[in-house]
């Protein structure tokens, strides 16, 4: 049995050799051959692999070229929208100080409109013939507990008791001075009607802003410019 097993093993032994060195191919036993065109259709086709880089989705937007960040300090401001502004009324004296003042700014950004001054009337005790005069009536006044003003240059020295727009309306506040004690006031016209203008700067820029104060500041006889009706 022994030397049965050994003769089994050496046969054994060649016939794999025999088919390993394709000594048997004739008979179609072989082993597969690496080179055959079956195996080359197999194999992955190479000019169609792409490489991703480490990281995926998020790598591929950190390769992404950055350009500098805008800084919000440093982001310029935008310029504010042109704004109408106004001033007034003026009198037809102010109006004339004012043409000149406004001459040196660009045509078309400025106007004088025609706005009347409509007449101004007064309740009033006067004229008193000196100073004592007037500071004994302030006295009686102010024992009735009634306000009281100075006039105004034309008609010092005396008291204004009351300004209206409107001579009845003065009429009507005489009449209530005269319920609570006061006999020797009287109604006066202390502004006739006249012409008048307002200035009207329609589209004032941040560059036309900044020229303003310098050029028009002085003849606006005290009045400030302020956003238009």
């Amino acid at each position: 049995m022994l030397r049965l097993a050994v003769v089994l093993l050496l046969l054994a032994n060649a016939g794999y050799y025999a088919w390993s060195q394709g000594l048997l191919r004739g008979w179609g036993l072989a082993p597969v051959d690496e080179s055959e065109p079956q195996r080359m259709e197999q194999q992955i086709a190479p000019q169609n692999l792409r490489l991703l880089p480490q990281g995926g989705k998020g790598a591929a937007s950190s390769a992404a070229p950055t350009g500098p960040a805008s800084s919000p300090a440093t982001a310029a401001a935008p310029a504010e929208p042109p704004a109408c502004l106004q001033a007034g009324v003026f009198d037809a004296r102010q109006a004339d100080a004012l043409r000149q003042a406004a001459a040196v700014l660009p045509e078309g950004s400025w106007t004088l409109e025609p706005t009347p001054i409509t007449g101004r009337w007064m309740v009033y005790m006067g004229r008193f013939p000196d100073e004592e005069a007037v500071a004994k009536k302030r006295a009686e006044l102010r024992a009735l507990k009634i306000p009281y003003d100075r006039p105004g240059a034309a008609l010092e020295p005396g008291l204004s008791l009351g300004r209206f727009s409107t001579e009845e309306a003065a009429q009507r506040g005489m009449a209530l001075l005269a319920n609570q004690g006061v006999r020797t006031a009287r109604v006066v016209q202390e502004r006739a009607d006249a012409p008048g203008f307002m200035l009207r700067l329609p589209a004032v820029n941040d560059t036309l802003r900044t020229r303003l104060d310098t050029t028009l500041q002085p003849a606006l006889a005290g009045k400030t410019l302020r956003p238009c009706a």
